[in-house]
């Protein structure tokens, strides 16, 4: 069944019962303060008359090239969540006074879609996008969501756009789920109205030509989060505060931020990745994260990394290179503990994780006026990243087998 609506054609799915009365014909539930399903079986599509080819892939640049379609849901607290769309990418219409210009009532995720060698696409592990998505929403007075329905829409999105996917290695399909506050009003209040959406970005590998690791500054004028405050969860605002201080690192000539809290200078972050510190530790080797304290985002990549790491010290699942003698601690660390094991020679690397860049290796850091170097490998990798990162990937591409990666079918 197709219908135009606009200067597009809309097919559904399935069709859609007629009647201005019918809940079920706009896909929504009455919100009741809980999760409303809206329904994938009733997803529009509004084909683009205006399709673009994807561009060469070594010409891509993260976050700049968009596909063709988008996914967009909208709610309201009286009706729930209306009928899901993917229609022609474009802009949005919003009014001046949406409470997302001026109170910042917005939430994002940020995942990837694969295609291996054989054509394959899936996803990894977005189970954990969903439901952290889901936690920032309620953090912030949006509505929250079915995250099964939501995957289903966003992987027909995907395989309408699978054309966008880069066949190279290292290549990828970025996927940006954002929910925003539509109300028209001036006032802080949960918004009566939002809007879902979901674009896509194909993007290339973070690290091109090889791993090259980053200077960090290890700042004490600014703080990212605090305790009680938002940096566990993935909110537009959290962002937009960290731009100038990153700026200020840049101009001393390091890469990014190393985000410190308290007067003990507890490390939390790194630039907008969580952190991992290796340090020896007597005939062992302890790999150190901060631990979830609420001023920590719970990144999937940092999920991921851990459970990898547990694993093969209980010897369920052995990561080919990594040290046997292997501790695995969620625990604070301060600056002073960094400094003194580099002093001691027991600081043996230090590296971020997160979507974009997986790993992200660090060889140095300026702290109050003086470089902490840190031992990079030739290929700027360290001994526990490099076997880490080699799963990670393998997972992700489809070379290695896991319950981790998720098919995208029609």
């Amino acid at each position: 069944m197709f219908a135009l609506i606009r200067p597009a054609l809309c097919y559904n799915y399935k069709a859609i019962p007629n009647g201005r009365n019918d809940r079920r014909s706009r896909g929504f539930a009455q919100y009741s303060g809980k999760p409303t399903r809206y329904f994938p079986e009733h997803l529009q599509f509004i084909q683009t008359e205006k399709p673009g080819t994807p561009p060469p892939s070594k010409s891509l640049v993260f976050g700049h090239t968009f596909t063709n379609h988008m996914l967009t849901i909208p709610w309201s607290s009286l009706e729930g969540w209306g009928t899901p769309k993917i229609e022609p990418y474009g802009p949005l219409s919003l009014e001046p006074s949406s409470t997302v210009l001026h109170y910042a009532q917005t939430i994002f995720e940020g995942m990837k879609a694969y295609r291996d060698e054989h054509g394959k696409v899936t996803l990894f592990r977005p189970d954990m996008n969903m439901k952290r998505m889901n936690t920032s929403a309620a953090r912030v007075s949006l509505p929250t969501f079915d995250s099964d329905a939501l995957l289903q829409l966003i992987k027909k999105l995907i395989h309408i756009e699978r054309d966008w996917i880069p066949r190279e290695p290292g290549h990828s399909l970025y996927i940006r789920p954002t929910m925003i506050g539509t109300q028209k009003f001036i006032g802080i209040a949960p918004p009566s109205e939002a809007l879902l959406f979901v674009i896509c970005s194909p993007v290339g590998p973070y690290y091109p030509d090889g791993f090259k690791p980053i200077a960090l500054y290890a700042t004490t004028e600014y703080i990212r989060a605090a305790p009680g405050g938002t940096g566990a969860y993935k909110l537009g605002a959290n962002y937009a505060p960290a731009v100038m201080p990153q700026k200020q690192a840049a101009k001393m000539g390091y890469t990014q931020n190393l985000w410190l809290h308290g007067p003990e200078h507890y490390l939390t972050e790194v630039g907008t990745m969580n952190m991992f510190v290796v340090l020896k530790k007597g005939d062992a080797i302890e790999l150190v994260t901060p631990p979830l304290d609420g001023m920590i985002l719970p990144g999937v990549t940092r999920d991921s990394l851990l459970s990898l790491a547990r694993d093969h010290v209980a010897g369920t699942y052995k990561l080919p290179k990594l040290p046997e003698n292997l501790i695995v601690s969620e625990r604070p660390i301060t600056m002073k503990e960094v400094q003194e094991a580099e002093a001691s020679g027991n600081l043996v690397e230090l590296f971020g994780s997160g979507t974009a860049a997986i790993i992200s290796p660090v060889n140095r850091i300026g702290y109050l006026g003086k470089d902490i170097h840190i031992p990079t490998g030739e290929d700027g990798m360290g001994p526990i990243s490099r076997p880490i990162w080699t799963e990670l990937v393998g997972r992700q591409m489809g070379t290695i087998p896991s319950d981790w990666s998720v098919p995208v079918t029609a």
